[in-house]
């Protein structure tokens, strides 16, 4: 399984959760799923849900962890454990409270900050270097306490934004596979256009 890539979405499962802010990284996962007419699979092994692409040139395994979100790591690191895939071709995608809704961040390895999914990661495969496609959710009102904001489901403008941010951030993800990590950072890091101001529509 040497040739093939690992896209990871990260979420919470169950109907309360769907379209909540925390669940952004399924989101992407569910868009690339659909995009590249892929199917998804009950990965009962591992603890997930799975999609396996192997059509214009592409070969990847997208997985969305059936675990809650601080546990996504004994899902993920079953799946890399039996399929025996570089951390060089895994990318892992997440929300993230510290960027403003409307801003996408891909970097080649680096620190949770604070993230549980991706602290869960670290933890089961003992390392930090792999890709991490962070997608801003924002804060309200730059309160501390994020809990509500982070479980809250999209309001009508968010929603609008995110369909916006999800298409750019799932071309990040063609583009990573095709070109790498740098191109894909260099050519699609930043805000999305008019994603921040359509997400504070109510």
């Amino acid at each position: 399984m040497e040739d093939w890539h690992l896209i990871v979405g990260l979420g919470n499962p169950g109907a309360e959760y769907a379209q909540t802010r925390h669940n952004a990284g399924f989101m992407l996962a569910d868009l690339l799923v659909q995009r590249w007419r892929a199917e998804w699979n009950a990965g009962k092994k591992f603890q997930s849900r799975l999609a396996k692409v192997e059509d214009t040139g592409r070969r990847v395994l997208v997985c969305a962890p059936q675990t809650f979100m601080n546990r996504s790591g004994e899902a993920v690191g079953a799946l890399v454990g039996y399929y025996r895939l570089p951390p060089s071709r895994w990318l892992v995608a997440v929300d993230d409270a510290d960027l403003p809704l409307g801003e996408l961040r891909l970097r080649p390895a680096g620190s949770s900050g604070g993230h549980h999914g991706l602290e869960s990661i670290e933890q089961h495969l003992g390392g930090r270097e792999f890709a991490r496609l962070r997608i801003g959710i924002g804060r309200q009102d730059g309160r501390r306490e994020i809990t509500g904001h982070v479980l809250g489901r999209l309001s009508p403008g968010e929603t609008t934004a995110m369909g916006k941010i999800l298409a750019r951030a799932a071309d990040q993800v063609e583009c990573w596979l095709a070109h790498g990590v740098q191109k894909a950072m260099s050519q699609f890091n930043g805000v999305v256009t008019d994603a921040e101001n359509e997400g504070k529509q109510q």
